[in-house]
């Protein structure tokens, strides 16, 4: 049987060959044959998780929190020292400099990245804004959230900050950010469908073994991650928990 493996659609795309370089490293330590299937949007990507089609994905948190706790998937293992964080930005030379400058009806250029969507409505409620009183702009990436705000179509945009970060320093001095969240604990997760379970210990002795072995370090580099950590249910309980608090 082919297993599917697949990866959350908000990474920089830079990375992409490196994710078939990692997949290509997962087939040969676990013996098993592995197809990475890549989805251009998170509308593509949630179908294919309510079609039960993912055995195994480096989901964002908010579709981590719902595979583990609506599909009963089992948390593997998560990038090391890298939590998801989000950015809002305006235009360096625009009169916003802080949240509180946005008024009702700002324009707010975003893509369907739901956790940094998410952070970032949180971030703007103290200008007493929510999604009731803006105009949200949907983009397909970072890149054109960028270019919205800095032609003028929106007020601001939200980011994903590790992608804010890998904009090219040009694009990035245009910007200002107006803030960024410091919540730490919410992550990124490496996540097995529950019918392949049994693969668990295997999968998880290959990830944090990627750092000591050179093919491995290279394909780590290849998808900008450091190193994996292990994951328990505890762990991801807890940023599910977080999650729905942040969201109540």
């Amino acid at each position: 049987m082919t297993l599917t493996f697949t990866v959350s659609p908000d990474f920089n795309t830079k990375y992409l060959p490196g994710w078939f370089v990692v997949n290509t490293l997962l087939q040969r330590q676990l013996g098993e044959g592995i197809h990475l299937e890549t989805f251009d949007d998170f509308d593509a990507l949630h179908a294919a998780m309510r079609a039960d089609q993912i055995d195994l994905i480096y989901a964002n948190p908010f579709d981590a929190a719902r595979l583990v706790r609506d599909h009963g998937f089992i948390a593997v293992a998560r990038p090391h020292q890298r939590p998801d964080e989000a950015i809002i930005a305006a235009r360096a030379d625009g009169a916003i400099h802080a949240v509180e400058d946005l008024r009702p009806g700002a324009r707010i250029a975003s893509t369907d990245n739901p956790d940094v969507h998410m952070m970032s409505m949180i971030m703007i409620e103290p200008a007493d804004l929510d999604a009731t009183n803006v105009a949200i702009q949907l983009r397909p990436n970072y890149v054109l959230v960028a270019k919205s705000v800095l032609t003028g179509e929106a007020d601001v945009g939200f980011f994903l900050a590790e992608t804010f970060d890998e904009l090219s320093a040009t694009v990035r001095n245009q910007l200002r950010v107006l803030v960024r969240s410091q919540i730490y604990v919410i992550s990124h997760a490496f996540l097995i469908h529950p019918r392949i379970g049994d693969r668990f210990e295997a999968l998880q002795r290959v990830l944090l073994g990627m750092v000591n072995d050179p093919k491995g370090r290279a394909a780590l580099d290849d998808v900008g991650i450091q190193a994996w950590d292990p994951m328990d249910q505890e762990e991801v309980e807890f940023m599910i928990d977080l999650m729905v608090a942040l969201t109540a």
